[in-house]
């Protein structure tokens, strides 16, 4: 078995900004040569998380609309009166989906669903620099 690390950078919008990492995923599996195995995506930082949707906008609408339902950032949170900022909710939300991801892959390529992506949402209150861990094991 062999065990390959790789990152994928991106540059976020913030407040529940979803993007599609699909395409650097596959390209992580296809630089690592192998040709089965699992992909496991995980995100540094506590505001940002991994899931699996259909990527189009009316998803990523919904997804934003449960999330103020959820977790509205109009909440007071006990997190802005421990480090007075703003982004209490960003931490709950995040907290909620998680921050890893584990997807198989066969022959050289993802087990994807046809209308299924791998997304990063950042649900900080600001735009950033994110980098996304990528842990290749297989043959």
């Amino acid at each position: 078995m062999t065990v390959i690390s790789a990152e994928i950078g991106l540059t976020t919008r913030g407040h529940g900004d979803i993007i599609d990492i699909t395409g650097q995923t596959q390209r992580a599996v296809d630089d690592s040569g192998l040709a089965a195995g699992t992909v496991t995506l995980f995100c540094p930082g506590s505001t940002g998380s991994l899931t699996t949707i259909e990527f189009e906008p009316g998803v990523v609408s919904d997804m934003n609309r449960l999330f103020d339902e959820l977790a509205s950032p109009d909440r007071e949170y006990k997190h802005h009166l421990t480090w007075n900022d703003d982004n209490g909710h960003s931490h709950v939300r995040a907290g909620l989906l998680g921050p890893s991801l584990v997807v198989p892959f066969v022959g050289g390529r993802l087990t994807l669903g046809t209308w299924q992506q791998i997304v990063f949402v950042d649900f900080d209150t600001r735009g950033r620099s994110r980098r996304i861990v990528a842990q290749l094991m297989g043959e």
